[in-house]
């Protein structure tokens, strides 16, 4: 073969795996879209100190006397966009901040669990016979329980607050990633480069952590991802109940329960909130589906 025949022949490129994801979401417009929401949400929360007009706590007396609507509507104040509550304080700014903090649980929250079931999973799968007996049926004792009425019982145990509330939640996701993670160890277990790890002469940890666990975080990655929505869902829930973070903290169930009786005097408190959990439930549910199509072989497109 010549030197001209070998410059014409094409070389193919390689396209490296985060490459082959993120082109994978830019042809799912829904994911793309939830993408596109969700770094909007973090850069709000990131620069709530500066992007929100006022203090989320800060009192306006002209708005405790008389109330203070959206601008669309009549009798708006032009200071206030999305008007104010019925304390006075700009809805605005409460909803840039609860942003902050629904950012913060969904983040504590799927830490925690992922962290946990990870643990539980590896040890299950690994290790088999009387350990996997004893944290599968732990993890089903959880399951058995619905999961708001199982937070409920832990919050009113250690005591109503956010910590305690994230705590709770948390608890209810660890065995949804305990069993995934045992799923995918038996999988991985049994293929050929773990073996040539065992021979090689690889502890019992290493293959653990360095061999099996790397191969089992794509169902993980998007188990977290959709857990993230339903976390931010079940601490919202939470906080409107009052067992989640108290007045006056501008988390959005708590925002919610606190504007619940003026639902008709005052109905933007009230919807407002309601439709930042729903925007940020939905983006999350939009990249978790994008990121299962991604990194899925068998579901690529």
């Amino acid at each position: 073969m010549t030197d001209t025949t070998l410059a014409a022949t094409p070389v193919a490129k390689t396209i490296s795996p985060a490459h082959e994801v993120w082109l994978s979401l830019k042809a799912n417009k829904g994911a793309l879209a939830g993408l596109v929401v969700i770094v909007v949400l973090v850069l709000a929360a990131v620069l709530a100190d500066v992007i929100a007009p006022y203090h989320y706590a800060e009192v306006f007396k002209e708005c405790v006397v008389k109330q203070c609507p959206p601008v669309w509507q009549d009798g708006s104040d032009s200071r206030f966009l999305l008007g104010a509550d019925a304390v006075g304080r700009d809805l605005l700014s409460r909803i840039i901040y609860g942003s902050r903090y629904s950012l913060f649980i969904g983040t504590i929250v799927v830490t925690i669990s992922l962290a946990a079931g990870i643990l539980f999973g590896l040890l299950s799968g690994f290790f088999r016979g009387t350990v996997d007996i004893l944290i599968m049926r732990a993890m089903d004792i959880i399951l058995s329980v619905p999961s708001l009425l199982l937070a409920l019982a832990i919050v009113a145990i250690l005591g109503s607050g956010l910590l305690n509330a994230m705590i709770a939640v948390a608890i209810t996701y660890v065995p949804h990633y305990a069993r995934l993670a045992r799923a995918a160890v038996l999988t991985e277990l049994p293929k050929d480069y773990v073996t040539a790890s065992r021979v090689a002469g690889a502890g019992t940890l290493r293959l653990m952590l360095n061999t099996v666990l790397p191969n089992c975080l794509a169902p993980l990655i998007v188990q977290a991802t959709l857990s993230f929505s339903t976390a931010i869902l079940d601490a919202a829930a939470l906080g409107f109940l009052g067992y989640g973070a108290q007045a006056p903290t501008p988390e959005w169930g708590t925002m919610l329960a606190d504007a619940r009786t003026l639902i008709r005097s005052m109905p933007w408190v009230v919807t407002l909130p309601g439709l930042a959990i729903l925007i940020t439930v939905l983006a999350f549910n939009l990249l978790g589906d994008g990121l299962r199509d991604a990194l899925d072989p068998k579901l690529k497109r």
